[in-house]
């Protein structure tokens, strides 16, 4: 695999993304219908265990982002296959691990009620996640309308604040909750806001620092070599 070009997966992609996109609409869909549009109460939403039809719903709601969560396990093969090693961070990786195992859980355990709204949210974000990827497998032509990647990262931020809160809130009120599973989906959220966090400043803000003030030094006429700078006006003075 070491020696063989990056194989070129730019239509299974696009046909994989799409597909994506269309599965998480249904699943938000589905989730508002099945009881967080009408029925749900965000404040507090005890574990549902009953088997009327909309936690059926529910249910089969959580089982399908659970197969979800396992074919999403692709994009880490993809990355492979085409030699996008750089992509495959710690913060990948632990996503891609971790969730599959709490959705997982989730079906096992917690198929309906409060859990649910991670799951909700989630495939919101990645309505957008995976409509941008799949507008840049078409190529570097799309370049100049994916203005808006920042922003998915601002989403995912959002996303989990708020998982983190929803959670927070309930340790305070009278609600039939399990403690160790909303406790266990804040530490989660808290350890994905600070990776989501870091990622943003290391990409986004530092890298336009540097680049601010690379411009700068161009416009005062002085290069940094080795952490030397040298003015391009004084080596034009000494030549004289």
């Amino acid at each position: 695999m070491k020696d063989k070009k990056p194989y070129d997966l730019r239509n299974t992609l696009i046909i994989y993304n799409f597909i994506q996109v269309l599965v998480s609409l249904y699943l938000v869909y589905e989730g508002l219908m099945a009881g967080w549009l009408y029925e749900y109460n965000f404040i507090c939403q005890p574990i549902d265990y009953s088997y009327k039809p909309s936690s059926m719903r529910m249910a089969n709601c959580v089982y399908l982002y659970f197969m979800c969560k396992l074919i999403e396990l692709l994009d880490t093969v993809f990355f492979v296959l085409r030699k996008k090693d750089r992509q495959i961070t710690f913060l990948h990786l632990y996503h891609h691990s971790l969730i599959p195992i709490g959705a997982w859980i989730g079906v096992k355990f917690f198929a309906g009620g409060y859990p649910t709204l991670s799951g909700l949210i989630n495939c919101f974000v990645h309505v957008f996640m995976y409509t941008y990827y799949m507008l840049a497998a078409f190529g570097p032509y799309m370049q100049k309308y994916l203005w808006w990647k920042k922003y998915l990262t601002i989403l995912q931020i959002v996303q989990f604040i708020i998982i983190f809160f929803h959670n927070f809130q309930m340790q305070f009120i009278s609600c039939n909750i399990s403690k160790p599973l909303s406790i266990l989906l804040m530490i989660n959220a808290c350890l994905f806001t600070y990776m989501f966090g870091s990622f943003y400043v290391n990409n986004y803000l530092n890298s336009k620092v540097g680049r601010v003030s690379k411009t700068n030094g161009a416009i005062n006429g002085s290069v940094s070599v080795n952490d030397n700078t040298i003015s391009n006006k004084m080596k034009h003075d000494k030549s004289n």
